[in-house]
């Protein structure tokens, strides 16, 4: 699947993130590797996340819904610069269904769509946020617009996007309109559908 179509951005320089923003990700994978039991996954899949209160109370899903699926975003979140400011523009991730980003289920793209990869999709739309980590993207609630497709998130009702590292817009100003900025990050994400009755 290609993400990049799906953007549909003239790319002309990217910025290099500051090493502080590529540490995380990086410290990260390197724990993950040699820390992370086999068992602990399937342990904690289909639980909802901690999520700091009160700061972050409005992600709660309504009762009714249950996690279907936990999955781990890798990739960039783009910004491009409109003169004055940076603007966001898309995500492009790789979903996977550990945090070692090993076994990928899907791809993350600009809508904001989820794609997995039998073929389904769900395009979300931003319900709640919070930020409870400096110089991380938020925390963010989205709902579902649109499900398409059979599969992974043909059901899928809400979206939690938790656990976040790096992604911000760059502090510094672009060099030209239209200067792009790929920005690295990580992040949780938690699909629900509807409890079964």
């Amino acid at each position: 699947m290609d993400t990049t179509s799906s953007i549909n951005i003239h790319r002309v320089r990217s910025h290099v993130a500051p090493i502080a923003k590529l540490a995380a990700p990086i410290v990260a994978l390197f724990l993950c590797a040699t820390a992370w039991p086999a068992s602990a996954e399937s342990e904690a899949g289909n639980r909802a996340p901690e999520l700091p209160s009160p700061a972050c109370d409005s992600l709660n899903v309504p009762d009714g819904y249950q996690v279907s699926l936990h999955a781990y975003a890798l990739g960039v979140q783009i910004y491009q610069w409109d003169g004055a400011k940076w603007v966001f523009v898309a995500p492009a991730a790789g979903l996977y269904a550990d945090p070692c980003y090993e076994g990928q289920i899907g791809i993350h793209y600009a809508g904001p769509t989820w794609e997995a990869n039998d073929g389904s999709r769900v395009v979300g739309t931003r319900l709640a946020g919070c930020t409870p980590n400096r110089g991380a993207i938020p925390w963010l609630k989205l709902g579902a617009a649109s499900n398409s497709g059979h599969g992974r998130f043909e059901r899928v009702t809400f979206i939690q996007r938790v656990n976040t590292i790096g992604g911000t817009a760059p502090a510094e100003a672009g060099l030209f309109v239209g200067d792009e900025a790929r920005v690295p990050y990580t992040a949780e994400y938690y699909f629900y559908r509807a409890s079964k009755p």
